[in-house]
């Protein structure tokens, strides 16, 4: 059984031996209960519980079978994710009560970024602190990201990508994946960096943090809360932070949606371009998570703006193609693609590989 808590959803799913789905259900708006595992697992039961979990700090290179010990460890990082952390360990905790004989792995999604380089990883900060409170770019959504350059791989027919991954969903980031291995990425410290997404912010000015906090009279949870819950698509559009409620009011004229919408393209397209510097140039960018696969209007939008990098989107399978596919054409030097996010199947690979499954 595969369980990913996200921010905002609950997705689980059964896989078999050939990790073929048998059973699956996804909770778009999870309020935190855990009666959808439960009812999936005396469905279909599972002899593995298979858990993602966002932030494994400097602890956890890659997948682990959870004890009280790991458990112990996974809570110390909750401050570092407040919006999955405490979600992902509620199931944690309830799986390995309620199916004791399945062993309980935990996914990383900061393990994927424990191959940034120094320079890509280390803030300009004192010594003292990065050295105390281990400050540091991890990096998220890995199990994403690493999926989406496995697949595009396939899809290419190719082994020597040079990749842009956007795992574009409520949360958002870009990683530059440079023969199967993260490079560089948006998300920093923690998963509020980077990108605009669906109620954070992305990146803001550490000073202006700390002018609300000593001239605007805010208290540090405050303005956290801000940043995580009421920034983003939602704070520009003032109405939703739902993607595709933003792209139909914008049709309509409504000019906090277009300013949503546009913020949110412009801050993705000069991430994309960061991580084609990163890269020293780029074969492929891939499009993946609910906004990535499903907003034709994101695709086109930042296709066009990245005409300058020899981007040529075909805009008839742009609007019509499911994942996955390949949305480029002729004669685009730079293949543009579409993969379902599948961390289901990279968190089974995981599983099987640490359990010793064959």
């Amino acid at each position: 059984m595969i369980v990913n808590a996200g921010s905002s959803s609950l997705k689980l799913n059964v896989l078999d031996d050939d990790l073929a789905v048998l059973a699956d259900t996804d909770v778009e708006d999870w309020s935190g209960d855990t009666a959808p595992l439960d009812k999936l697992a005396q469905d279909a039961g599972a002899d593995a519980v298979v858990h993602r979990v966002v932030h494994g700090g400097d602890e956890f290179a890659g997948a682990v079978v959870v004890d009280d010990e790991v458990e112990r460890k996974l809570e110390q990082l909750v401050p570092l994710a407040p919006l999955h952390q405490p979600r992902a360990l509620t199931l944690i905790r309830h799986t390995r009560q309620s199916l004791p004989e399945a062993p309980v792995v935990a996914c990383f999604d900061t393990a994927f970024h424990r191959s940034l380089a120094p320079s890509a990883s280390t803030y300009a900060l004192p010594a003292e602190w990065r050295k105390r409170w281990g400050l540091r770019r991890y990096g998220f959504h890995g199990l994403s990201h690493l999926y989406a350059a496995r697949r595009t791989a396939e899809l290419l027919g190719r082994t020597d990508l040079r990749l842009v991954s956007c795992h574009l969903g409520a949360g958002a980031s870009v990683c530059a994946v440079e023969l199967g291995r993260s490079v560089d990425t948006s998300m920093g410290f923690t998963p509020v960096d980077g990108l605009v997404m669906a109620t954070r912010s992305g990146s803001v000015d550490p000073g202006l943090v700390i002018w609300l906090l000593l001239q605007g009279g805010l208290r540090a949870d405050e303005v956290g809360d801000a940043l995580e819950h009421r920034s983003g698509l939602l704070a520009l559009s003032e109405t939703s932070a739902d993607m595709r409620d933003v792209v139909e009011a914008r049709d309509r004229g409504d000019s906090r949606a277009e300013l949503a919408f546009d913020t949110y393209v412009h801050r993705l397209t000069g991430e994309i371009a960061r991580m084609v510097a990163a890269l020293n140039g780029v074969d492929a960018i891939t499009f993946t998570g609910g906004v990535g696969e499903h907003s034709v209007a994101v695709r086109y939008e930042t296709s066009a703006r990245l005409s300058w990098l020899g981007v040529r989107l075909d805009p008839d399978r742009n609007e019509s193609v499911e994942p996955d596919a390949v949305l480029s054409t002729r004669p685009s030097t730079v293949d543009v693609c579409v993969v379902t996010s599948r961390e289901d199947l990279e968190m089974a690979r995981q599983a099987r590989e640490l359990l010793d499954v064959r």
